[in-house]
Formats: C-alpha cells, sequence, structure tokens
C-alpha cells in the first residue's frame, strides 16, 4: 500500500517527529511503500520527496520586521503548500494520507488539493498538541495557567488572555487562523483523529471532536526498542560500578512548560542547598519529610531552550554546592542520549502543562529506568504507582520534592518491575470505539482506510505474516456489519490503532531499598 506521511519538519525536533519518523519505519518493515510531505530545512534528512516539499518558514527567528510580516501571510493559507502536495499526490498516487503537525507551517490548504476531491483519500490525522482546540497549541493561557476557555469553540479567548508568546499581535493571528480553520470546515475533511492518550480523546471529545477519534498510544519501534534494551543498565541500584553516582534525569527542551525551574527548585530543596521558600506558595502542602537527599545524588538536565540562563541564575543563587550536584549537559541524541536514560535512577516528567504521551517516557521505560511523572494530562497513563514509577502534583515543587526524597531513600520502591510488552489490550472495547469513530465515513473511505488501521494492529507490526486477505475481509466485514456483540477471538490481532506498545509490570524486578543506594 503506498501511505504519504506528512509533518512540518523533516528532521527530528521533538516528539512528534520521533513519532513520525518510527511511523515511516514500521510501514517499510511491512512493506509498505512511504513517501513524504514536509518543509524545507537545512536539518532535513534526506529524501527524494524534497523536491515537493514547501519553502522554509520563519515566524520566530532573527528575520526583518517585513519578513516576519510576509511569512506570517502564509501562516492561515498556503497556495505554495496546495500546489506542490497537488504534484506530489499526482506522482504518487497515495492510498492514504497520514497528517502530523501541519499547522503554520504547511496549513491545512493542502487538503483543498483537487486531486483528494477526485479521489477522495483517506486522511488520518494525529493530534501531538492542542491546536485543533486551541490557538496556542497547550491550553495554558497567558497567565500561565491551564486552560479549557476555547472549549467552547470561540478563539477570541486566546487574544483576551494573551495566549501565544505574551503578544496579543501573535494572539489574534493564531485567533484568526482558528477561526478561519472553522469557518472553512477544514477538519471536516479529516477522516479519523488519532488521540496519543486518553486524556487527549477525552478533550477532543469534550472540544466537538467524537465522532472521530480514537485512542492510541504513541509506539516504539523494534529498532528503538532494540536500543532500549541495549542501554539498559540493569545493576544501577546495586551501584556495580565504584563510584557511580546515582542521578536524576530530565531530558527535553528547557521551556516553562515542561517545569523545569520547578524540578530544580525542587531537587534543590530535597538536597538541603535552598531555605524553605526554595519552591514557592505551594511548600505549604509539605507533607513534613524532613530528610535529605545522601551527598552522592545528582540532577542530570539534558537538553536547550529558552530557560536555560533562568536554571543557570537558580543553581548559582544556591551557592558552590548546588553546581556540583545539578549538570546542564546540553544537546545530546542517539546512543549518548540513550546511556544517560539507561543509567538514570529515576527519569523526572515534571511538565505543567497536559502533556499528551511524551517519548521521553516511553524511551525511559523502554530502558528500564522508572519515572517520576506529574499528575497531568496523559502523563499519568504511564505511570503504574510503585511499579513502572511515581506521581506527584503538578508545578508542587515540595510534593516533587517528597517524591524524590522517597526514591532516594527507598521507601516507596522497594521492588519496581519494567518492561514494555507490544501486545493490544481491552479487545472487548476497542470495536465499538472503532465503529463509532467510523460511522459516517462513506464505504469506500471506510475499506480503505481498514487496510491501514489493520496494519496498525501490533500483532502485525510484531509478526506480518499474520496479514491475510481473510483476515482482512474479516476486519472490514466486522466494521461494516456492525455486529451488535462482536467476538474479541474473532477480532484478535486486527484491532485498529491498538496500542502498540504498552507498560505493565512483571517478574523482571530491579530490588531498591536502602541498602543499594
Amino acid at each position: 500500500m503506498r501511505i504519504l506521511l506528512v509533518n512540518k519538519y523533516f528532521y527530528r525536533k521533538g516528539g512528534a517527529e520521533t513519532y513520525f519518523f518510527a511511523l515511516a519505519e514500521g510501514l517499510r518493515a511491512l512493506g509498505h511503500e512511504v513517501a513524504f510531505f514536509s518543509m524545507k530545512h537545512s536539518n532535513n534528512e534526506p529524501s527524494y520527496w524534497s523536491k515537493y516539499f514547501v519553502s522554509e518558514k520563519d515566524y520566530v527567528g532573527d528575520i526583518s520586521a517585513f519578513k516576519k510580516v510576509q511569512e506570517a501571510s502564509t501562516l492561515i493559507y498556503s497556495f505554495e503548500a496546495k500546489r506542490k502536495f497537488e504534484a506530489l499526490l499526482e506522482e504518487f498516487k497515495p492510498d492514504v494520507i497520514h497528517m502530523n503537525n501541519v499547522h503554520r507551517q504547511l496549513t491545512l490548504s493542502i487538503l483543498d488539493a483537487p486531486y483528494l476531491k477526485r479521489h477522495h483519500v483517506p486522511v488520518v490525522y494525529t493530534a501531538h498538541d492542542y491546536i485543533l482546540l486551541c490557538p496556542a497549541y497547550t491550553m495554558v493561557n497567558g497567565r500561565g495557567e491551564v486552560c479549557d476557555a476555547c472549549l467552547d469553540r470561540h478563539f477570541m479567548h486566546a487574544t483576551k488572555n494573551v495566549c501565544v508568546k505574551g503578544s496579543r499581535a501573535k494572539s489574534a493571528l493564531a485567533t484568526m487562523e482558528a477561526e478561519f480553520l472553522k469557518f472553512h470546515h477544514s477538519y471536516g475533511m479529516i477522516d479519523l483523529i488519532i488521540a496519543p492518550s486518553k486524556f487527549m480523546k477525552s478533550k477532543l471529545d469534550e472540544g466537538g471532536f467524537a465522532d472521530k477519534t480514537i485512542a492510541m498510544q504513541n509506539f516504539l519501534t523494534d529498532s528503538q526498542m532494540t536500543m532500549g534494551a541495549h542501554v539498559a543498565n540493569t545493576h544501577k541500584f546495586e551501584d556495580a560500578q565504584a563510584g557511580a553516582r546515582p542521578y536524576f534525569l530530565f531530558f527535553g527542551r528547557l521551556s516553562k512548560e515542561k517545569g523545569i525551574l520547578t524540578l530544580v527548585k525542587a531537587f534543590l530543596r530535597a538536597a538541603g542547598l535552598a531555605d524553605g521558600n526554595a519552591g514557592g506558595a505551594d511548600d505549604t502542602r509539605d507533607a513534613g519529610n524532613a530528610g535529605m537527599l545522601p551527598d552522592t545524588w545528582d540532577l542530570h538536565i539534558v537538553g536547550d531552550g529558552p530557560e536555560r540562563e533562568s536554571i543557570e541564575r537558580l543553581i548559582t543563587s544556591a551557592g558552590s554546592q548546588a553546581a556540583s550536584h545539578i549538570h546542564l549537559l546540553g544537546y545530546k541524541s542517539g546512543e549518548d542520549l540513550q546511556r544517560e536514560v539507561g543509567n538514570a535512577r529515576f527519569t523526572v516528567l515534571s511538565s505543567e502543562w497536559r502533556e499528551n504521551m511524551p517519548y521521553s517516557g516511553l524511551e525511559s521505560l523502554a530502558a528500564q529506568t522508572p519515572i517520576i511523572g506529574a499528575r497531568i494530562g496523559g502523563i499519568p497513563e504511564l505511570v503504574e504507582e510503585a511499579k513502572t514509577g511515581f506521581t506527584f502534583e503538578s508545578g508542587n515543587a515540595a510534593d516533587l520534592s517528597n517524591s524524590m526524597l522517597n526514591c532516594s531513600a527507598g521507601g516507596w520502591c522497594r521492588f519496581v518491575g519494567l518492561v514494555i510488552d507490544s501486545i493490544t489490550t481491552n479487545h472487548a472495547t476497542r470495536p465499538s470505539l472503532r465503529r463509532r469513530s467510523m460511522m459516517l465515513m462513506p464505504n469506500s473511505v471506510l475499506i480503505r482506510l481498514s487496510r491501514y488501521q489493520t496494519m496498525y494492529s501490533s500483532s502485525m507490526l510484531m509478526n506480518p505474516s499474520m496479514v491475510t486477505p481473510a483476515k482482512l475481509r474479516l476486519w472490514k466485514n466486522s466494521c461494516l456489519r456492525r455486529p451488535k456483540n462482536p467476538s474479541a477471538a474473532a477480532l484478535s490481532g486486527l484491532h485498529p490503532f491498538a496500542l502498540i506498545e504498552r507498560v505493565r509490570s512483571c517478574s523482571l524486578q530491579m530490588r531498591i531499598h536502602s541498602g543499594h543506594l
């Protein structure tokens, strides 16, 4: 089958791109032909299809005011993207289009391509953020507060609350984009929306997309799983290497919404390197743990971003000892990053926005590193308390500090077992979800889309030989006939958008207690 993958960045910039390239790898491994549509950039991976990529657009870089106005004029609707997308469609003739991040640099103008009006190619969209519901992407308002105001589909809230980068002009432009897409019925051209977390699905449903959403957790490819197993240090809780220092790890963009400043304050508090006000007003909710981290424990921060200077100031203000315990390691990638993950005692997901399904969490679990995660967005879906990790109140430095103390002392986690298991779950409910999401699709679209969805089955990813015409017909007919009580056995291994990877506790256990730390 010919599958066209669309994303505005064609290099590994963040989690959406990790998903994008992993998806391409998995599809090719199954024998499908894959093409790409993206934006030109000096960091791009090489591709035959780059001849169709749109011109690079930079709305925030170091460019002139005139250039910014010129670029912003294509933010809502790009005739260049529409024209080049049409040319690609004519050459590639896809069976399915799978869109990821497309807003602003590519725009949904691509769905107005005449080829799509003639051929009715099914369109799948993976929602990596909340742009369908919030002009600012994050559902965080200009005051830094988690916000549901735009769920009523009146996007002027974004302008009133100055939600985009603290700029009323940028907020107004984002509002215009959202209102245009609503007026143009752009999202009506999408057949199915994948929500990588149950939480995101609930928000999309609340915002008016319940008829076409389905929850499907982000996944790891065979190569990613192999890398996780390769770098996993299963002896890290035993201090097998002399002189090895245990550490908490954060890796990702150093930005406010990631909660990086809260994490640094929490660590300083736990290490006894800051006064009682280090965590802010939330300190009053401290549970009263009077202990301190052992002097051997460190905090490793991998990544770069706008809050790096603020982090450095916090470290400097805490004194010379803080600098010896908090290490800003800069940007890392590939095996260098994964080894950092595999050797960490705990990965901290400190987000203060409704994180979707962060790849940092999946990669940590694949490397058998437990998570300390904020109770916000989709993060709690990665954590089975005291088995795959621990949770804390998002934005509460005192609660995070106590979690770090408890983890370092072994009080919560005498036994932690982690494994990534590629198996689907909840067979009984998925058929109904599938049928509900497809109820309004024309049969011609449904049939072609079913082929793509079937391919998404975890069993097929692990064993492509399971794909047979008989099973394909069985799956398709089960959708078209809408049986009242579909048999889980009959549909086993054929669930669309199944959880390709999930986390479960198992007999493999890493003993964690104070004698090992």
